[in-house]
């Protein structure tokens, strides 16, 4: 059984037992989070589809670190002007591993 779930702005398919990385929720490691806004199901004989979210559904998952990506070099200039600007970017996220999926 798999779930497709929003969180962050984003939707992610999850599977039990499946570890994911999201945008970074305010939970302390260890800690339990439950996503309610699961957008559908995929189930053995046919999926179910939400309008917009499936009611009763949830997937529970389990927080194993918080931290930030690899940094992203953002270098813009323009040509025969001497305008030119470096910049970086590291991107938060939570690293949460997949322990239910409730429908």
């Amino acid at each position: 059984m798999y779930a497709i779930i929003e969180t962050g702005g984003k939707q992610y398919k999850v599977e039990a037992g499946e570890t994911v990385f999201i945008e970074k929720l305010n939970v302390a490691e260890e800690e339990t989070v439950t996503f309610d806004k699961v957008v559908a199901l995929g189930k053995d004989d046919a999926p179910v589809f939400g309008n917009p979210y499936v009611e009763g559904a949830s997937v529970t998952a389990k927080v194993l670190k918080n931290g930030k990506a690899k940094k992203v070099t953002v270098f813009t200039y323009k040509s025969k002007k001497n305008v030119k600007r470096k910049l970086g970017h590291r991107q938060p996220y939570t690293k949460v591993e997949v322990t239910a999926i409730n429908a």
